[in-house]
């Protein structure tokens, strides 16, 4: 299992948190709340074996932050 540990900025409030990426599966696209203001927070996550980097991409489903 591989796991990294990121901190995002939730798209709703602006509060930092750290979250846990397990890229063991590969690409994933989920949903997890803030755990501020519990608003749902969409995830999507790339794995590029070529350049050697995982891309996060965190959004509140009407505009994307990266």
């Amino acid at each position: 299992m591989k796991i990294f540990d990121k901190v995002i900025c939730c798209p709703h409030c602006g509060h930092h948190q750290h979250i846990n990426l397990d890229i063991s599966c590969g690409d994933q696209d989920y949903y997890d709340d803030c755990r501020v203001c519990c608003n749902p927070i969409h995830f999507r996550t790339h794995i590029d074996d070529s350049r050697q980097k995982i891309e996060v991409y965190v959004d509140s489903d009407n505009e994307q932050y990266y």
